[in-house]
């Protein structure tokens, strides 16, 4: 199927209408996705059906594995797949990606008017805010729900660690191995393997991990280090 100019130009970080019955179709589409998604994850439901139901969410049409006879065995079919915790927020879900091995923690809110994509093993604290959405500066133009709105690509990249509370502004690419403070309001891009925080968030050093192909080594001190020291001293909180 087609799609509309209009929706086009949201896909593309264009101005656009929100509020017109094609767009308010999906995010009912996805609302009620959702709630089947968030009912089910407080219930004990197996990972097979809390798999289907979050591809649903997605729209994501990918055929699961034939069921194993076995609960154990057929649970470890999807032990890649990424686990989201309920309730999480989410607009219209068809332009979400989320990485094998990634974890969501609860409330997270993604606002997905361009695309917003997670890495694999990427770790996001609770109560995180992706928002690709954006509105015009001038309050003419923004015009309430009958002016235009727009957004950016959000991109998170492989193996980061998000803290708790985050909130990433559209346009925002975070590199791979990147670590965010919580609370942090992150709003230009973050180069690979390093640690920022605060409001607006800035880097705070350099990450040591033989996974940066530009470092050849890595000290045992700098690991431990790593491990051991709390986000709230990396943010300079405590």
């Amino acid at each position: 199927m087609a799609l509309s100019e209009n929706k086009q130009k949201m896909l593309r970080g264009e101005l656009y209408h929100a509020f017109t019955p094609e767009l308010i179709a999906e995010r009912d589409r996805c609302a009620r996705a959702l709630k089947r998604y968030n009912s089910a994850s407080a219930s004990e439901v197996s990972r097979r059906r809390l798999v289907e139901l979050w591809r649903d969410v997605l729209g994501d049409k990918t055929p699961l594995p034939p069921k194993k006879d076995n609960q154990e065995e057929d649970d470890k079919l999807f032990e890649n797949e990424p686990i989201i915790l309920s309730p999480i927020v989410i607009d219209y879900g068809t332009n979400v990606r989320v990485g094998p091995g990634a974890f969501i923690n609860f409330n997270c809110t993604i606002l997905d008017t361009c695309l917003v994509t997670v890495g694999a093993r990427t770790l996001i604290g609770p109560n995180v805010s992706l928002y690709s959405g954006t509105h015009p500066l001038d309050p003419e133009l923004r015009n309430g729900t009958q002016g235009p709105e727009l957004g950016k690509e959000i991109h998170i990249g492989e193996d980061c660690w998000i803290g708790g509370n985050v909130v990433v502004l559209p346009g925002v690419r975070l590199g791979r191995g990147c670590v965010v403070g919580a609370g942090s309001v992150v709003t230009r891009d973050v180069p690979d393997f390093h640690v920022v925080a605060g409001n607006p968030a800035r880097v705070l050093r350099k990450i040591e991990t033989r996974m940066d192909p530009k470092q050849s080594t890595t000290s045992e001190e700098a690991k431990q280090e790593g491990a051991e020291k709390p986000m709230g001293e990396m943010n300079g909180t405590t």
